[in-house]
Protein backbone atom coordinates (compact mmCIF):
# COMPACT_ATOMS: atom_id res chain seq x y z
CA UNK A 1 0.00 0.00 0.00
CA UNK A 2 1.48 3.05 -0.99
CA UNK A 3 1.88 6.12 1.74
CA UNK A 4 0.75 9.68 1.41
CA UNK A 5 3.10 11.25 -0.30
CA UNK A 6 3.44 8.43 -3.20
CA UNK A 7 2.40 10.13 -6.43
CA UNK A 8 2.86 13.81 -4.79
CA UNK A 9 2.91 16.24 -7.74
CA UNK A 10 6.08 18.23 -7.99
CA UNK A 11 5.90 21.55 -9.75
CA UNK A 12 8.87 23.79 -11.35
CA UNK A 13 8.84 25.53 -7.97
CA UNK A 14 12.03 24.56 -5.17
CA UNK A 15 10.16 22.24 -2.90
CA UNK A 16 10.84 22.18 1.01
CA UNK A 17 10.67 18.20 0.68
CA UNK A 18 11.66 17.00 -2.01
CA UNK A 19 14.71 17.03 -4.45
CA UNK A 20 13.99 18.13 -8.26
CA UNK A 21 14.58 14.09 -9.03
CA UNK A 22 11.93 13.23 -6.23
CA UNK A 23 13.96 11.52 -3.10
CA UNK A 24 13.77 13.35 -0.19
CA UNK A 25 16.20 16.71 1.14
CA UNK A 26 18.84 14.90 3.75
CA UNK A 27 17.15 16.77 6.49
CA UNK A 28 13.54 15.93 5.46
CA UNK A 29 14.12 12.25 5.25
CA UNK A 30 13.12 11.31 8.87
CA UNK A 31 9.58 13.68 8.07
CA UNK A 32 9.30 11.59 4.99
CA UNK A 33 9.46 8.31 6.02
CA UNK A 34 6.80 9.21 9.17
CA UNK A 35 4.44 10.59 7.43
CA UNK A 36 4.33 7.33 5.05
CA UNK A 37 3.19 5.43 7.93
CA UNK A 38 0.34 7.38 8.47
CA UNK A 39 -3.24 6.89 6.41
CA UNK A 40 -5.40 9.46 5.49
CA UNK A 41 -7.18 8.53 8.64
CA UNK A 42 -4.66 9.66 11.06
CA UNK A 43 -4.15 12.69 9.41
CA UNK A 44 -7.67 13.73 9.51
CA UNK A 45 -8.38 12.60 13.26
CA UNK A 46 -5.08 15.19 13.81
CA UNK A 47 -6.86 17.91 12.06
CA UNK A 48 -9.78 17.20 14.23
CA UNK A 49 -7.40 17.26 17.06
CA UNK A 50 -5.56 20.47 16.07
CA UNK A 51 -9.29 22.05 15.73
CA UNK A 52 -10.29 21.36 19.07
CA UNK A 53 -7.16 22.61 20.96
CA UNK A 54 -7.18 25.88 18.34
CA UNK A 55 -10.85 26.47 19.30
CA UNK A 56 -10.61 25.40 23.18
CA UNK A 57 -7.74 28.06 23.40
CA UNK A 58 -8.98 31.30 20.95
CA UNK A 59 -6.35 30.77 18.35
CA UNK A 60 -8.14 33.32 15.80
CA UNK A 61 -7.96 36.43 13.98
CA UNK A 62 -10.33 38.56 12.45
CA UNK A 63 -11.33 39.72 8.96
CA UNK A 64 -14.36 41.63 7.42
CA UNK A 65 -15.60 41.51 10.83
CA UNK A 66 -15.62 37.72 11.40
CA UNK A 67 -13.92 35.74 13.36
CA UNK A 68 -12.05 32.94 12.30
CA UNK A 69 -9.55 30.03 13.35
CA UNK A 70 -6.40 30.62 12.47
CA UNK A 71 -5.37 27.74 9.70
CA UNK A 72 -2.55 25.85 10.69
CA UNK A 73 -1.61 23.18 8.23
CA UNK A 74 -0.43 19.88 9.60
CA UNK A 75 2.72 19.58 7.90
CA UNK A 76 5.75 20.92 9.09
CA UNK A 77 8.29 22.89 7.33
CA UNK A 78 11.87 21.91 8.45
CA UNK A 79 15.36 24.03 7.76
CA UNK A 80 18.79 22.57 8.82
CA UNK A 81 20.77 23.85 11.35
CA UNK A 82 23.37 25.26 8.70
CA UNK A 83 20.62 26.83 6.74
CA UNK A 84 19.17 28.91 9.55
CA UNK A 85 22.76 30.15 10.65
CA UNK A 86 22.94 31.90 7.76
CA UNK A 87 19.35 33.11 7.85
CA UNK A 88 20.02 34.41 11.93
CA UNK A 89 23.06 36.26 10.23
CA UNK A 90 21.26 37.82 7.14
CA UNK A 91 18.18 38.87 9.32
CA UNK A 92 20.36 40.23 12.32
CA UNK A 93 22.67 42.31 9.77
CA UNK A 94 19.40 43.70 8.31
CA UNK A 95 18.15 44.52 11.26
CA UNK A 96 21.71 46.25 12.61
CA UNK A 97 21.69 48.35 9.14
CA UNK A 98 17.65 49.33 9.49
CA UNK A 99 18.34 50.39 12.91
CA UNK A 100 20.99 52.68 12.01
CA UNK A 101 19.22 54.35 9.23
CA UNK A 102 16.21 55.40 11.46
CA UNK A 103 18.60 56.87 13.74
CA UNK A 104 20.12 58.84 10.92
CA UNK A 105 16.61 60.18 8.70
CA UNK A 106 15.61 61.28 12.36
CA UNK A 107 18.81 62.93 13.17
CA UNK A 108 21.67 64.56 10.92
CA UNK A 109 20.56 62.54 7.72
CA UNK A 110 24.33 61.84 6.76
CA UNK A 111 22.89 58.88 4.31
CA UNK A 112 20.76 61.87 2.42
CA UNK A 113 24.16 64.58 2.56
CA UNK A 114 26.06 61.48 1.09
CA UNK A 115 24.10 60.87 -1.60
CA UNK A 116 22.96 56.71 -0.61
CA UNK A 117 19.63 57.78 -0.60
CA UNK A 118 17.47 60.69 -2.48
CA UNK A 119 16.33 63.34 0.01
CA UNK A 120 12.71 62.95 -1.90
CA UNK A 121 12.88 59.27 -0.53
CA UNK A 122 12.05 60.67 2.82
CA UNK A 123 9.90 63.57 1.53
CA UNK A 124 7.62 62.11 -0.32
CA UNK A 125 7.30 59.01 2.44
CA UNK A 126 3.98 58.40 4.07
CA UNK A 127 5.25 56.83 6.81
CA UNK A 128 8.31 59.23 7.84
CA UNK A 129 7.32 60.71 10.92
CA UNK A 130 8.43 64.32 11.35
CA UNK A 131 7.27 64.35 14.91
CA UNK A 132 9.72 61.64 15.80
CA UNK A 133 12.52 63.45 14.82
CA UNK A 134 15.43 64.46 17.42
CA UNK A 135 13.68 62.00 19.62
CA UNK A 136 16.57 59.56 20.99
CA UNK A 137 15.08 56.67 22.45
CA UNK A 138 17.00 54.35 25.47
CA UNK A 139 19.58 52.25 24.48
CA UNK A 140 19.11 53.94 21.18
CA UNK A 141 17.06 51.04 19.84
CA UNK A 142 13.91 51.91 17.70
CA UNK A 143 12.80 48.11 16.23
CA UNK A 144 12.72 46.30 19.14
CA UNK A 145 10.63 43.44 17.63
CA UNK A 146 11.34 42.95 13.77
CA UNK A 147 9.77 40.78 11.08
CA UNK A 148 11.58 39.97 7.93
CA UNK A 149 9.53 38.35 5.66
CA UNK A 150 11.83 35.48 3.29
CA UNK A 151 11.03 33.80 0.42
CA UNK A 152 12.88 30.96 -1.24
CA UNK A 153 13.33 30.81 -5.34
CA UNK A 154 13.48 28.71 -7.90
CA UNK A 155 17.11 27.81 -6.91
CA UNK A 156 16.52 27.45 -3.08
CA UNK A 157 18.22 30.57 -1.93
CA UNK A 158 16.44 32.45 0.94
CA UNK A 159 15.57 36.35 -0.64
CA UNK A 160 14.02 39.05 1.39
CA UNK A 161 11.15 39.70 -0.06
CA UNK A 162 10.23 43.33 3.21
CA UNK A 163 10.98 44.67 6.27
CA UNK A 164 7.97 44.72 8.96
CA UNK A 165 9.43 47.28 11.58
CA UNK A 166 6.24 49.03 12.65
CA UNK A 167 4.26 46.35 14.55
CA UNK A 168 4.83 42.51 13.12
CA UNK A 169 2.75 40.39 14.42
CA UNK A 170 2.74 36.39 14.51
CA UNK A 171 4.53 35.54 17.52
CA UNK A 172 1.30 34.53 19.30
CA UNK A 173 1.22 31.98 16.54
CA UNK A 174 4.27 30.67 16.31
CA UNK A 175 4.45 29.53 19.63
CA UNK A 176 0.41 27.98 19.38
CA UNK A 177 1.28 26.56 16.44
CA UNK A 178 4.01 24.30 18.18
CA UNK A 179 2.35 23.60 21.28
CA UNK A 180 -0.51 22.15 19.22
CA UNK A 181 1.69 20.38 17.06
CA UNK A 182 3.37 18.81 19.69
CA UNK A 183 0.62 17.29 21.04
CA UNK A 184 -0.77 16.17 17.79
CA UNK A 185 2.44 14.72 16.47
CA UNK A 186 4.61 14.49 19.90
CA UNK A 187 6.45 11.05 18.72
CA UNK A 188 6.96 12.82 15.76
CA UNK A 189 8.08 16.32 17.45
CA UNK A 190 10.79 14.67 19.58
CA UNK A 191 12.35 12.48 17.33
CA UNK A 192 13.33 15.38 15.04
CA UNK A 193 15.35 17.35 17.53
CA UNK A 194 13.83 20.68 16.86
CA UNK A 195 14.77 23.83 18.58
CA UNK A 196 12.28 25.60 20.60
CA UNK A 197 10.13 28.63 20.61
CA UNK A 198 8.35 28.29 23.51
CA UNK A 199 10.65 30.98 25.20
CA UNK A 200 9.75 34.09 22.75
CA UNK A 201 7.40 35.66 24.71
CA UNK A 202 10.46 35.74 27.54
CA UNK A 203 13.08 36.99 25.01
CA UNK A 204 11.37 39.46 23.95
CA UNK A 205 10.10 41.00 27.84
CA UNK A 206 14.01 40.89 28.75
CA UNK A 207 14.89 42.89 25.25
CA UNK A 208 12.04 45.54 26.41
CA UNK A 209 12.88 46.06 29.83
CA UNK A 210 16.49 45.96 28.45
CA UNK A 211 15.30 49.06 26.75
CA UNK A 212 13.55 50.92 29.68
CA UNK A 213 14.73 54.37 30.26
CA UNK A 214 17.95 55.06 32.46
CA UNK A 215 16.84 54.85 36.18
CA UNK A 216 13.84 52.22 36.01
CA UNK A 217 15.12 49.87 38.45
CA UNK A 218 12.02 47.52 37.67
CA UNK A 219 10.49 48.40 34.74
CA UNK A 220 7.08 48.51 34.48
CA UNK A 221 6.05 47.18 31.14
CA UNK A 222 2.23 47.40 28.91
CA UNK A 223 1.09 46.44 25.88
CA UNK A 224 -1.26 48.71 24.68
CA UNK A 225 -3.68 47.37 22.22
CA UNK A 226 -6.75 49.42 19.93
CA UNK A 227 -9.17 46.76 21.99
CA UNK A 228 -10.76 43.78 21.39
CA UNK A 229 -12.21 44.81 17.73
CA UNK A 230 -8.81 44.69 16.02
CA UNK A 231 -8.04 41.46 14.12
CA UNK A 232 -4.81 40.25 15.83
CA UNK A 233 -6.92 41.13 19.26
CA UNK A 234 -6.17 37.38 20.38
CA UNK A 235 -2.24 38.12 19.68
CA UNK A 236 -2.61 41.40 22.13
CA UNK A 237 -3.88 39.62 24.80
CA UNK A 238 -1.96 36.08 24.55
CA UNK A 239 1.70 37.95 24.87
CA UNK A 240 0.14 39.67 27.51
CA UNK A 241 -0.32 36.87 29.37
CA UNK A 242 2.94 35.16 28.15
CA UNK A 243 5.33 37.93 29.71
CA UNK A 244 3.01 38.66 32.59
CA UNK A 245 2.24 42.38 31.52
CA UNK A 246 -0.79 44.48 31.73
CA UNK A 247 -2.37 44.85 28.46
CA UNK A 248 -3.54 48.18 28.33
CA UNK A 249 -6.05 50.48 26.02
CA UNK A 250 -5.41 54.13 25.76
CA UNK A 251 -7.87 55.40 27.95
CA UNK A 252 -6.06 53.77 30.65
CA UNK A 253 -3.02 55.80 30.11
CA UNK A 254 -2.32 59.55 30.94
CA UNK A 255 0.69 61.65 30.95
CA UNK A 256 1.61 64.23 33.62
CA UNK A 257 4.89 66.17 32.80
CA UNK A 258 5.89 64.62 30.52
CA UNK A 259 5.25 60.94 32.54
CA UNK A 260 3.42 58.23 31.43
CA UNK A 261 1.43 56.36 33.92
CA UNK A 262 -1.62 53.87 34.21
CA UNK A 263 -4.64 54.03 36.11
CA UNK A 264 -5.04 51.38 38.63
CA UNK A 265 -7.38 50.32 41.30
CA UNK A 266 -4.58 51.05 43.49
CA UNK A 267 -4.45 53.99 42.00
CA UNK A 268 -1.87 55.49 39.56
CA UNK A 269 1.51 53.20 38.40
CA UNK A 270 4.45 54.81 36.24
CA UNK A 271 4.87 53.07 33.03
CA UNK A 272 8.21 52.67 31.68
CA UNK A 273 7.65 50.21 28.32
CA UNK A 274 4.81 50.34 25.90
CA UNK A 275 4.89 47.48 23.59
CA UNK A 276 2.56 49.35 21.49
CA UNK A 277 0.15 47.38 18.62
CA UNK A 278 -1.43 50.62 17.22
CA UNK A 279 -0.11 52.42 14.48
CA UNK A 280 1.89 55.39 14.56
CA UNK A 281 -1.63 57.49 13.38
CA UNK A 282 -3.70 56.68 16.11
CA UNK A 283 -0.65 56.57 19.09
CA UNK A 284 -1.13 60.32 20.29
CA UNK A 285 -3.94 62.63 19.08
CA UNK A 286 -1.86 65.81 20.19
CA UNK A 287 1.11 64.71 17.08
CA UNK A 288 -1.15 62.38 14.87
CA UNK A 289 -4.36 61.87 14.27
CA UNK A 290 -6.77 64.41 17.06
CA UNK A 291 -9.91 62.11 16.87
CA UNK A 292 -8.07 59.13 17.78
CA UNK A 293 -9.49 57.48 21.04
CA UNK A 294 -7.07 54.69 21.01
CA UNK A 295 -4.07 56.52 21.99
CA UNK A 296 -2.30 58.66 24.72
CA UNK A 297 -2.47 62.06 24.63
CA UNK A 298 1.15 63.30 24.79
CA UNK A 299 3.19 60.16 24.95
CA UNK A 300 5.31 60.79 22.37
CA UNK A 301 6.31 63.74 24.55
CA UNK A 302 7.19 61.68 27.36
CA UNK A 303 9.06 59.47 24.90
CA UNK A 304 11.15 62.84 23.71
CA UNK A 305 11.64 63.76 27.36
CA UNK A 306 13.26 60.05 27.91
CA UNK A 307 10.98 59.32 30.23
CA UNK A 308 9.14 56.48 28.42
CA UNK A 309 9.82 53.80 25.54
CA UNK A 310 7.68 53.14 22.87
CA UNK A 311 8.53 49.73 21.19
CA UNK A 312 8.65 49.77 18.13
CA UNK A 313 9.25 53.80 17.83
CA UNK A 314 7.39 56.06 16.06
CA UNK A 315 8.47 56.56 12.75
CA UNK A 316 9.79 53.18 12.23
CA UNK A 317 8.03 53.21 8.92
CA UNK A 318 9.91 54.94 6.52
CA UNK A 319 12.65 52.18 6.97
CA UNK A 320 9.88 49.33 5.76
CA UNK A 321 8.57 51.30 3.03
CA UNK A 322 8.80 49.44 -0.23
CA UNK A 323 11.07 52.36 -2.21
CA UNK A 324 13.10 52.05 0.91
CA UNK A 325 13.15 48.20 0.60
CA UNK A 326 15.03 48.55 -2.58
CA UNK A 327 18.12 50.75 -1.22
CA UNK A 328 18.89 48.60 1.81
CA UNK A 329 21.46 46.66 0.17
CA UNK A 330 23.29 49.85 0.00
CA UNK A 331 22.51 50.78 3.58
CA UNK A 332 24.23 47.36 4.43
CA UNK A 333 27.10 48.76 2.82
CA UNK A 334 27.06 52.41 3.91
CA UNK A 335 26.44 51.80 7.50
CA UNK A 336 27.99 48.21 8.15
CA UNK A 337 30.32 47.82 5.54
CA UNK A 338 29.21 44.71 4.54
CA UNK A 339 27.78 43.19 2.00
CA UNK A 340 24.27 41.69 2.36
CA UNK A 341 24.02 38.05 3.42
CA UNK A 342 20.13 37.54 1.84
CA UNK A 343 19.81 39.44 -1.27
CA UNK A 344 16.63 41.29 -1.88
CA UNK A 345 13.83 40.21 -5.15
CA UNK A 346 14.74 42.11 -8.04
CA UNK A 347 12.69 45.50 -7.30
CA UNK A 348 12.87 48.40 -9.65
CA UNK A 349 11.70 52.44 -8.58
CA UNK A 350 9.08 53.47 -10.86
CA UNK A 351 9.46 57.05 -9.86
CA UNK A 352 12.60 56.97 -12.15
CA UNK A 353 11.44 57.80 -15.76
CA UNK A 354 13.60 55.55 -17.60
CA UNK A 355 13.00 52.45 -15.52
CA UNK A 356 9.12 53.09 -15.23
CA UNK A 357 9.07 52.61 -19.08
CA UNK A 358 11.47 49.86 -19.41
CA UNK A 359 8.56 48.01 -16.74
CA UNK A 360 5.67 49.51 -18.04
CA UNK A 361 6.56 47.80 -21.16
CA UNK A 362 6.16 43.94 -19.37
CA UNK A 363 4.00 44.36 -16.39
CA UNK A 364 2.55 41.30 -17.52
CA UNK A 365 5.75 39.70 -16.36
CA UNK A 366 6.14 41.49 -12.93
CA UNK A 367 4.78 42.21 -9.47
CA UNK A 368 3.60 45.88 -8.96
CA UNK A 369 3.23 46.49 -5.12
CA UNK A 370 1.79 49.68 -3.54
CA UNK A 371 4.79 51.08 -1.25
CA UNK A 372 2.54 51.35 1.73
CA UNK A 373 0.62 48.15 1.33
CA UNK A 374 0.00 45.53 4.02
CA UNK A 375 -1.43 42.30 4.03
CA UNK A 376 -1.26 41.15 0.43
CA UNK A 377 -3.45 44.35 -0.51
CA UNK A 378 -3.27 46.38 -4.08
CA UNK A 379 -0.76 43.61 -5.21
CA UNK A 380 -1.05 42.61 -8.84
CA UNK A 381 0.84 39.86 -9.99
CA UNK A 382 1.56 40.36 -13.57
CA UNK A 383 1.59 37.01 -14.95
CA UNK A 384 -2.07 36.15 -13.77
CA UNK A 385 -3.74 39.49 -13.87
CA UNK A 386 -6.22 40.20 -16.32
CA UNK A 387 -5.59 42.51 -18.76
CA UNK A 388 -8.13 44.83 -17.32
CA UNK A 389 -6.04 44.98 -14.10
CA UNK A 390 -2.38 45.49 -16.12
CA UNK A 391 -4.59 48.63 -17.50
CA UNK A 392 -6.03 49.58 -14.01
CA UNK A 393 -2.15 49.42 -12.68
CA UNK A 394 -0.46 50.49 -15.49
CA UNK A 395 -2.88 54.14 -15.15
CA UNK A 396 -2.24 54.12 -11.30
CA UNK A 397 1.35 53.57 -12.23
CA UNK A 398 1.65 56.98 -14.38
CA UNK A 399 -0.64 58.91 -12.26
CA UNK A 400 1.56 58.24 -8.92
CA UNK A 401 5.14 56.19 -9.58
CA UNK A 402 6.31 56.80 -6.32
CA UNK A 403 3.50 54.93 -4.57
CA UNK A 404 4.87 52.08 -6.66
CA UNK A 405 7.82 49.25 -6.92
CA UNK A 406 8.17 46.22 -9.53
CA UNK A 407 9.57 43.58 -8.99
CA UNK A 408 10.27 40.13 -10.74
CA UNK A 409 7.77 37.00 -10.40
CA UNK A 410 9.90 34.93 -7.49
CA UNK A 411 7.85 31.69 -7.53
CA UNK A 412 7.91 30.77 -4.18
CA UNK A 413 8.79 28.02 -2.70
CA UNK A 414 6.23 24.84 -1.81
CA UNK A 415 5.84 22.28 0.99
CA UNK A 416 3.61 19.28 1.26
CA UNK A 417 0.11 20.86 2.53
CA UNK A 418 -3.02 19.05 4.01
CA UNK A 419 -5.81 19.70 1.70
CA UNK A 420 -8.94 18.03 0.78
CA UNK A 421 -7.86 14.70 2.57
CA UNK A 422 -4.60 14.59 0.70
CA UNK A 423 -0.89 16.22 0.80
CA UNK A 424 -0.06 18.35 -2.28
CA UNK A 425 2.39 21.48 -2.82
CA UNK A 426 1.31 24.96 -1.93
CA UNK A 427 3.53 28.32 -1.49
CA UNK A 428 5.15 29.26 1.39
CA UNK A 429 7.17 32.06 3.18
CA UNK A 430 8.68 33.04 6.45
CA UNK A 431 8.36 35.59 8.99
CA UNK A 432 11.82 35.24 11.16
CA UNK A 433 11.67 37.76 14.01
CA UNK A 434 14.58 39.40 16.04
CA UNK A 435 14.28 41.06 19.03
CA UNK A 436 16.85 43.88 19.75
CA UNK A 437 17.79 45.21 23.17
CA UNK A 438 20.92 47.66 22.40
CA UNK A 439 23.40 45.23 22.75
CA UNK A 440 22.64 42.26 20.85
CA UNK A 441 19.98 41.27 17.67
CA UNK A 442 18.83 38.19 18.53
CA UNK A 443 16.85 35.96 15.79
CA UNK A 444 14.35 33.52 17.43
CA UNK A 445 14.42 30.21 15.94
CA UNK A 446 11.35 29.16 13.61
CA UNK A 447 9.27 32.03 12.88
CA UNK A 448 5.98 32.26 11.03
CA UNK A 449 5.89 29.87 7.83
CA UNK A 450 2.72 31.19 5.85
CA UNK A 451 1.50 28.93 3.05
CA UNK A 452 -1.38 29.90 0.48
CA UNK A 453 -3.68 27.21 0.90
CA UNK A 454 -5.39 27.76 -2.82
CA UNK A 455 -3.85 26.08 -5.40
CA UNK A 456 -1.48 28.38 -7.47
CA UNK A 457 -1.94 31.79 -5.48
CA UNK A 458 1.23 33.08 -4.63
CA UNK A 459 -0.57 34.96 -1.51
CA UNK A 460 0.16 33.84 1.53
CA UNK A 461 -1.93 36.30 3.60
CA UNK A 462 -4.48 35.04 6.12
CA UNK A 463 -6.66 37.66 5.23
CA UNK A 464 -6.22 36.99 1.65
CA UNK A 465 -6.86 33.00 2.80
CA UNK A 466 -3.56 31.91 3.39
CA UNK A 467 -2.74 29.64 6.31
CA UNK A 468 0.43 28.68 8.81
CA UNK A 469 2.94 25.80 8.97
CA UNK A 470 4.80 25.45 12.36
CA UNK A 471 8.58 25.79 11.56
CA UNK A 472 11.05 23.57 12.89
CA UNK A 473 14.74 24.59 13.14
CA UNK A 474 16.39 21.54 13.21
CA UNK A 475 19.61 21.22 15.70
CA UNK A 476 22.88 20.25 14.48
CA UNK A 477 22.96 17.34 16.99
CA UNK A 478 19.81 15.75 18.64
CA UNK A 479 19.34 16.36 21.98
CA UNK A 480 17.11 17.68 24.39
CA UNK A 481 16.84 20.94 26.23
CA UNK A 482 14.13 22.03 29.69
CA UNK A 483 12.33 24.33 27.05
CA UNK A 484 11.96 21.29 24.39
CA UNK A 485 10.20 19.25 27.32
CA UNK A 486 8.46 22.20 28.29
CA UNK A 487 6.63 21.80 24.55
CA UNK A 488 6.64 18.33 24.29
CA UNK A 489 4.47 15.68 25.73
CA UNK A 490 5.95 12.11 26.31
CA UNK A 491 6.97 10.41 23.45
CA UNK A 492 4.07 8.21 22.13
CA UNK A 493 4.08 6.75 18.45
CA UNK A 494 3.71 8.31 15.26
CA UNK A 495 0.65 6.25 14.31
CA UNK A 496 -0.49 6.22 17.53
CA UNK A 497 -3.50 7.02 19.24
CA UNK A 498 -4.31 11.18 18.92
CA UNK A 499 -3.63 11.89 22.61
CA UNK A 500 -6.09 14.01 24.51
CA UNK A 501 -6.28 17.84 24.20
CA UNK A 502 -8.33 19.09 26.91
CA UNK A 503 -7.11 21.94 29.12
CA UNK A 504 -3.31 22.27 30.16
CA UNK A 505 -2.14 23.15 33.71
CA UNK A 506 -2.04 26.48 32.95
CA UNK A 507 -5.83 26.74 31.74
CA UNK A 508 -8.44 26.87 34.24
CA UNK A 509 -11.14 24.53 33.79
CA UNK A 510 -14.36 25.48 33.14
Amino acid sequence: MGGLLDGYPRGPAYDEMFEADGSPHPHARALYDALQTLTGVDLAQRAAARDRSFRDQGVTFSHAGEEWLFPLDLIPRLIPAAEWERVEEGVAQRVRALEAFLADVYGPAEVVRDGVVPRSLLTSSETFCRPAHGIRPPGGVRIHLAGIDLVRDEAGAFRVLEDNLRVPSGISYVVENRRTMARVFPGLFLEQGVQPVAQYPGLLLDALRRCAPAGAHDPVVVLLTPGVHNPAYFEHAFLARKMGIELVEGRDLFCEKHVLYMRSLGGRKRVDVVYRRVNDEFLDPVHFRPDSVVGCPGILNAARAGNVTIANAAGNGVADDKLTYSYVPELIGYYLGEKPVLPNVATYRLDDPDVRAECLGRLDQLVLKPVDGSGGAGIVIGPHASDEDLAAVRERVIAEPRAWIAQEMVLLSTAPSYVDDRLVPRHIDLRPFAVNDGERVRVLPGGLTRVALREGTLIVNSSQGGGSKDTWVLTSALHRTPDAEAEAFPAQAVRGTVPDLGPRNDQPQQ
